[in-house]
């Protein structure tokens, strides 16, 4: 389409403005994240460009209905934001325009590369010897990147939609929809992915297509919300909610209960290694360090039971984000913030039964897995998947 890609690396603040200056750029435009490095890394962009008289346009491309627009505060919980989202959503779920043909693009290059145009393909060695990674976590197997591959994901998905709404919680099934990877690197837009889930309706149950809207739409958008109006504050148990001035139910039972005995107490590196006393546990952990995810309803089991074995509420939040943000491929996202700090300080959530360590957070035990799932066939079929994973 005549559009060209330019691989800059180096300090933001220093190298996108002198970037824009050198190709005699009439406007920067960048994607809209909620979370506090995105806001700092285009503050500061920001600021060194408008030296330059060179405007900085702020697009929220990865939200279907943009998270300014979709509220103007912190939400409280699912049930305040998804009336506000449903409303606006005729207006922004519509057909992506079509991209034109820019043919003059190529030539404006010529200011950055010379006369010569670009002399060589990206060195991709060099590019991966700039990045400053922990090399002992392995790659992720078995997961195809990029937008062929997503788009490919959500075809899969779509064709065996029908008993989502019933089976997604189950993690010894393939209901999930897996694309949780792509949507959080920019591979698939929700905005395509429930664009063609509604589509379906003709061949799929409505209440599959609604439960797939709520979880890649609503659900989503409200972590968004959450960590946009929430920048300070979302990997904080002390600043987990200002809407009630930080001295909320939840936190308040947590401090209340934070020096309760426990029963198990576990270091961040047997946590780490998977080697608690838990098979259940220790078969989400592999799961996630080994092929880089989590099934959904496991996060929540996992991040729980970090809480009832950690030494306090904090600790036990750091340690559920370090090791979600270390080995899952969708970690580092508003999801994964607020699916922890649901599981582990209530938030969006509401008070429980009162109970030592959770306090009033809500509670989950072995037991009640088992009532839903067969957690030998789960525990079995994560090990199998490692064990096959190490042979290769």
């Amino acid at each position: 389409m005549g559009i060209p890609f330019l691989f800059v690396h180096g300090n933001a603040e220093e190298n996108i403005p002198r970037v824009a200056q050198k190709l005699q750029a009439q406007l920067v435009v960048c994607d809209f994240s909620p979370l506090r490095i995105g806001e700092r890394w285009r503050r500061k962009v920001g600021q060194s460009l408008s030296a330059s008289n060179i405007p900085l346009h702020e697009v929220d491309a990865h939200n279907i209905v943009p998270a300014w627009l979709a509220s103007d505060k912190i939400e409280y919980a699912a049930r305040t934001i998804r009336k506000k989202l449903h409303e606006k959503l005729p207006q922004y779920l519509v057909e992506f325009p079509p991209l034109k043909e820019q043919p003059t693009c190529i030539a404006r290059l010529d200011r950055w590369y010379g006369p010569k145009g670009p002399v060589a393909a990206i060195a991709w060695d060099e590019v991966r010897s700039l990045v400053e990674a922990d090399q002992s976590v392995l790659p992720v197997c078995g997961m195809q990147p990029g937008s062929r591959a997503a788009q490919g994901q959500l075809e899969l998905f779509l064709t065996t939609i029908k008993g989502y709404a019933s089976k997604r919680n189950d993690p010894t099934l393939d209901a999930c929809s897996g694309l949780s990877p792509y949507l959080h690197f920019g591979q698939l837009s929700a905005q395509r992915a429930i664009l063609e889930a509604k589509a379906k309706r003709s061949t799929a149950t409505a209440a599959d297509v609604d439960a797939f809207v709520e979880e890649a739409f609503v659900r989503r958008e409200l972590a968004e919300n959450y960590c946009l109006y929430n920048t300070n504050g979302y990997d904080r148990i002390d600043g987990l909610y200002p809407q009630y001035g930080n001295d909320s139910w939840a936190q308040k039972s947590l401090q209340a209960h934070a020096d309760d005995e426990r029963d198990f107490a576990y270091s961040l590196d047997v946590l780490d290694n998977g080697l608690t006393h838990d098979d259940l546990w220790n078969a989400a952990q592999l799961e996630m360090k080994y092929l880089g995810k989590m099934h959904g309803f496991m996060r929540m089991y996992w991040a729980k039971k970090i809480l009832e074995w950690t030494a306090e509420p904090q600790a036990a939040l750091d340690a559920a984000i370090y090791l979600n943000d270390r080995y899952s491929i969708d970690g580092r996202d508003p999801n994964g913030y607020v699916g922890i700090a649901w599981c582990i300080a209530g938030v969006h959530d509401q008070g429980w039964k009162e109970r030592p360590v959770f306090g009033k957070v809500r509670y989950m035990n072995l037991a009640g897995c088992r009532r839903k799932f067969n957690v030998e066939a789960y525990v079995e079929r994560v090990h199998a998947a490692v064990k096959a994973l190490q042979e290769t």
